[in-house]
């Protein structure tokens, strides 16, 4: 059963996780250039089926940050801002990129399927990873992440659309969330950030 999501909830929860992160951040001290998380909060890890039947998880990898980001294949304009963006660090990155996951999930599983969210993660680079999960998983991922999304009515040619969170997040390769990235927050921060990491 889907769950009824107002945009004045969404925008209610954002204003929550907002404050719970600048009562957290610790730029001055974490040493990072985006909204670093102090303590660095351990996540749940989640199991995604790809289009091609293997299952991809968001436990973490000795040695490989994620770079996570939640928004819908239809958006207008938030989620390929945010994509492209990741394109620059990547190629700011240089080789080191190969060790960093950039992963792409959904809010809109009922359009977009695991082959539809992966195709469109790696128009923008190969490298990316573009995951949809059922309802229950998505639901518990968004929750893990404190991210919100609610259907708004669109146009004929656009369908609905979906107001989602936008913040952009940085997972070390122990699990651990460690900064976020609010809409706005210039790619060379992330990208400081990763090479901090690496």
């Amino acid at each position: 059963m889907r769950r009824r999501v107002t945009l004045a909830g969404v925008m209610r929860r954002g204003a929550l996780l907002a404050g719970a992160v600048l009562l957290t951040a610790c730029d001055l001290f974490g040493g990072f250039k985006g909204m670093a998380i102090d303590p660095p909060r351990d996540m749940p890890s989640f199991v995604f089926t790809r289009a091609n039947g293997s299952t991809f998880s968001t436990a973490p990898e000795p040695g490989r940050p994620t770079v996570l980001f939640f928004g819908y294949t239809h958006c207008p304009d938030v989620c390929p801002t945010t994509l492209a963006d990741w394109k620059r660090v990547r190629a700011a990155l240089g080789d080191d990129a190969k060790s960093v996951r950039f992963v792409f999930v959904t809010v809109d599983p009922d359009r977009d399927t695991p082959a539809v969210a992966e195709r469109y993660a790696k128009m923008y680079d190969p490298s990316f990873i573009g995951v949809s999960g059922d309802a229950i998983t998505t639901s518990r991922m968004m929750d893990a992440f404190g991210v919100a999304a609610a259907p708004e009515p669109g146009t004929s040619a656009t369908g609905y659309l979906v107001s989602h969170s936008s913040q952009v997040f940085l997972v070390d390769s122990h699990g651990k969330l460690v900064a976020l990235y609010p809409f706005g927050t210039g790619w060379d921060a992330l990208a400081a950030d990763l090479e901090r990491l690496l």
